[in-house]
């Protein structure tokens, strides 16, 4: 196997000894000669960036496959005939449209009748690139706030460089520009929405002491057109500990329901609804995620058992939480969809007269729409392609139009309409890859406790099974987020097009089967998600598909974490780690950035019971000299204000120091997803790709 090589130990060897030299902290930390690489701009963590980028993108765009990727990832990226999404608001089609004439992007719009229509004559509402040179920034387009039921106003979502931390303001879409003297809400995180034309409830920054320890506001105000932000009234507030006070709002036949979340974690909250008499907390369960409303119902997924007067309702079942009643001080629950075995919840959109709910069954894809009619519900199936994904694109509650796309790894995806009688499809993307004589399969793996495990593989009909197939396992396994066998233009081109064999991996940690496999790798229980894996790499291997020289892994964020720990605890099953905007220092992930709100998740370093679970796969803690790793490629982006990029950057600084091989690709703006425009996204996956190739092909 070629090995990609560069002078990596040699170079930290002069950028560390500064550092370490500074590093004369007390406590804990001073115990880690790294911790200066947190210090994200600082000229000295930045100087060491730029030295493992040039090493790194020197040996990688070097390979003769790079400009070939770089190229095809970014015709793709940039094709004018890819499927444009509707984006329905009211009469309108709304859409962010990115090319290599516009990188930031144009917001456009057409009337939803020319959108179903197939034409292709779009009005500019806010040009991106011309906003970002007049103002000086690198402003990438975050969403719009509306204020219904007119949908002329809205407050609009801008971040410089990708970051999570907005600005928002208030933005006039029939006269196309901002509100002169209008709402203006400056950067940070936070969220937003209308109470009616003149006001607004807005969680931010409100100077020292307001946000919590997880980097997100700890008290929402009522601002009021005019009125000074600082003096507006303080409608609910937590105590910075905890995880967050969120904000949210929904128009229902003229009346505007605003809601307010005080999260005291990422899987408690305390839910409340404003009213003229002040704020109400709804008397609903605190682990239950909200999934938007339907007429005057707010539609909740319950993470637990639900005991509601009597009446049990069970864990992964969508029930309706009727508003009105609960005003009038006798809220009623109903059940609208209680799952079967292997079967889970996947998505909702609501219409005028009807709810539209995507649904797994053993991880693939069904849809079905369910009315309200007397004494309860009545659910039919929505026809749609076997062995894929079912996605929803949008919906429209002011009729009955509705938008879903089907895909699996090889077919790209269609674009479906339906309007509650008939269901067509309207576009479909293009074969961006080779994919004749690809198979799909779906398999099984054994984890350690016994627990089937399911992947999906992606393979060439012709594959031998004599261990020599190089092989990408991608995987998430956290935050109850379900990882499905969709089509990637870009995995098709870099990867399977060249005849690699690409799995999906559904370990324990996602939601692929409702909230007891989430709950199955939380905090102490975490290990599942990894020794799921490992099973699945183990199980490619007993089926003589490949072999650990052959094999890689691919994942992000969580995955990253992920990433992390299947270098650190299995080694020998790899030849090729591509580690993403991780989390790995797990010891310190709790301080940085937004890392307080995912205690829930992983447990809390700073208390010793948790931190004796959490310590025995911390890949930062657990990585060690004497041991062979495989290279891996660390991805990471300087603006990622979600994942500090001080967990890739101290884990590689660490393996430098111990003497170990790496890549290592920072971008200094994108965010959490390490690129903002076409081209940036197309070289960090044809470095990622080149590396991959190298690595298991060559």
């Amino acid at each position: 196997m070629k090995q990609l090589t560069n002078l990596t130990a040699l170079i930290m060897l002069l950028l560390i000894l500064p550092g370490c030299r500074d590093n004369k902290q007390k406590g804990t930390e001073s115990a880690d000669p790294f911790i200066w690489l947190e210090e994200v701009d600082a000229e000295r963590s930045l100087e060491w960036a730029r030295a493992q980028n040039k090493l790194s993108d020197e040996s990688l765009t070097t390979q003769p496959v790079f400009t070939e990727l770089q190229e095809r990832f970014l015709e793709v990226l940039n094709d004018r005939e890819r499927i444009i999404y509707p984006g329905i608001l009211g009469d309108m089609s709304y859409n962010l449209w990115q090319d290599e004439k516009n990188e930031r992007g144009v917001w456009r719009r057409m009337p939803k009748k020319d959108y179903l229509a197939g034409k292709d004559v779009w009005e500019t509402v806010l040009d991106l690139d011309e906003l970002s040179a007049a103002e000086g920034k690198k402003w990438v387009f975050g969403g719009a706030t509306w204020l219904g039921p007119e949908n002329r106003y809205c407050l609009l979502h801008l971040s410089d460089g990708g970051k999570d931390e907005v600005v928002i303001r208030e933005f006039d879409a029939v006269k196309k520009e901002f509100v002169e003297g209008g709402f203006s809400i400056p950067e940070s995180k936070g969220s937003v929405t209308w109470v009616d034309r003149d006001r607004i409830l807005v969680a931010t920054n409100y100077g020292p002491g307001t946000m919590t320890s997880s980097g997100y506001p700890a008290m929402a105000k009522l601002w009021t057109r005019g009125e000074d932000p600082a003096t507006a009234s303080i409608i609910l507030q937590t105590d910075t500990v905890n995880m967050g006070i969120f904000v949210s709002g929904g128009e229902v036949n003229g009346k505007q329901y605003v809601f307010l979340n005080d999260s005291k974690g990422f899987y408690e909250s305390s839910m409340y609804l404003l009213t003229p008499d002040g704020v109400k907390m709804l008397d609903i369960q605190k682990d239950v995620e909200t999934r938007g409303l339907f007429k005057e119902a707010l539609l909740l997924y319950l993470q637990s058992d639900w005991d509601f007067n009597g009446e049990i309702f069970r864990k992964g079942t969508l029930v309706s939480y009727d508003l009105p009643s609960f005003l009038e001080g006798k809220a009623s629950v109903k059940t609208l969809f209680e799952p079967g075995e292997r079967e889970s919840l996947a998505g909702i959109m609501t219409s005028r007269d009807f709810i539209v709910l995507a649904i797994m069954e053993n991880v693939q894809g069904k849809l079905s729409i369910m009315r309200p009619v007397e004494g309860g519900w009545h659910t039919e199936a929505v026809p749609v392609p076997e062995h894929g994904t079912v996605g929803l694109a949008g919906s429209d509650d002011k009729s009955n139009d509705y938008f879903f796309t089907f895909s699996n790894p090889v077919t790209p995806t269609t674009l479906y309409y339906g309007d509650g009688k008939e269901i067509k499809p309207i576009r479909k993307q293009k074969d961006y890859f080779d994919a004749s004589g690809v198979r799909i399969d779906q398999f099984e793996a054994i984890s350690n406790d016994g627990t089937r495990i399911p992947y999906f593989i992606v393979f060439p009909d012709e594959m031998g099974y004599d261990g020599s197939n190089p092989t990408l396992i991608y995987a998430y396994g956290g935050f109850n987020s379900a990882t499905r066998p969709t089509y990637s233009s870009l995995t098709g081109i870099g990867w399977i097009e060249k005849g690699g064999v690409y799995v999906i991996a559904n370990i324990r940690g996602g939601g692929e089967f409702g909230p007891a496999w989430h709950q199955s790798a939380l905090r102490e229980k975490r290990q599942n998600a990894y020794d799921d894996l490992f099973a699945v790499a183990e199980d490619l291997i007993s089926r003589k598909i490949t072999t650990p020289d052959r094999m890689g892994f691919y994942g992000w964020s969580n995955g990253g974490l992920l990433a992390g720990v299947a270098m650190t605890q299995r080694p020998d099953l790899w030849n090729a780690v591509v580690i993403g905007a991780p989390l790995l220092d797990m010891k310190r992930y709790n301080k940085l950035l937004a890392g307080a709100s995912w205690m829930d998740e992983y447990g809390n370093p700073d208390v010793p019971e948790d931190w004796e679970f959490i310590s025995r796969y911390s890949p930062y803690q657990n990585l060690k000299k004497d041991v062979k790793y495989p290279t891996p490629l660390f991805i990471t982006s300087t603006r990622d204000d979600r994942v500090h990029p001080g967990h890739a950057r101290k884990m590689a600084a660490k393996m430098a120091e111990m003497g170990h091989p790496f890549l290592y690709h920072e971008t200094i703006e994108g965010g959490h997803g390490a690129s903002s425009t076409n081209p940036q996204e197309a070289e960090m996956r044809a470095l990622m790709y080149t590396y991959l190739k190298v690595r298991l092909m060559d």
